[in-house]
């Protein structure tokens, strides 16, 4: 999938990895990008298209499938976490739905209202955020990494049931990325620049999936270990 010239819609670009997507897109030479954000009047990169864009919200979504009709690459970047564990008894429940209906349900829906516009484009291109914690659940994370599980078990289906319009779909795998989501956390971190700029050489090259940084790489690595890093402590 080239990049020069094409039409890119980003979720989630208010900031973070978002931004840094679609920083990287007007770099590379992208003719036009889409904004998404809840509130598109937080979205201030010169050069962009703000969109009303909520993932969880069927409305917007279907707004800005109409709006962004001439896109040929669309990145599912919006994600939420939360450090509720999953048996608490009081919110465990909500926690794991409400990050379920933006990182899995989110995607999902943003994916089924665009495969008809890039179907009609050419085919181009559908990138799904997902992560290291696709594979492995720490203490503070087990609903992001239900949530994240199953985005990568959907991104292999949307890639199946979408090869035959001929478009790529792309699968980004990453640990820590250096974000307000994460700034409490002391581990390393990769930069937000980084990621994006792997994301777009890898759809140039026509890849299925990257691993973008070492800790994705360690940890699908991992998998053939006599104890799989995903089984937790012995």
């Amino acid at each position: 999938m080239k990049i020069q010239g094409s039409t890119a819609l980003v979720t989630g670009a208010n900031r973070g990895l978002g931004l840094a997507f679609a920083k990287a897109l007007l770099a590379a030479g992208a003719r036009k990008v889409y904004a998404g954000a809840r509130d598109p009047s937080t979205v201030t990169l010169p050069g962009v298209v703000p969109v009303k864009l909520d993932v969880t919200n069927p409305a917007d979504v279907a707004a800005a499938a109409a709006l962004a009709s001439d896109v040929d690459i669309v990145i599912n970047n919006a994600g939420i976490t939360g450090g509720t564990p999953l048996l608490d008894a009081k919110h465990g429940e909500s926690n794991l739905r409400r990050i379920m209906e933006t990182n899995v349900y989110g995607i999902h829906t943003v994916s089924a209202a665009f495969a008809p516009v890039l179907k009609k484009n050419g085919g181009g291109a559908l990138v799904n955020m997902l992560s290291a914690l696709s594979w492995i659940s720490l203490d503070s994370t087990s609903a992001y990494s239900v949530s994240k599980a199953a985005a990568w078990a959907l991104t292999n289906s949307l890639r199946n049931e979408l090869r035959p319009q001929g478009t790529q779909v792309l699968g980004i795998h990453a640990g820590y990325i250096d974000t307000d989501m994460v700034s409490h956390v002391t581990a390393p971190k990769t930069s937000p620049a980084d990621i994006a700029q792997r994301t777009l050489e890898a759809l140039e090259r026509g890849d299925s999936e990257i691993l973008a940084d070492e800790t994705a790489r360690q940890v699908k690595a991992g998998f053939s270990a006599p104890r799989a890093a995903y089984l937790g402590a012995a």
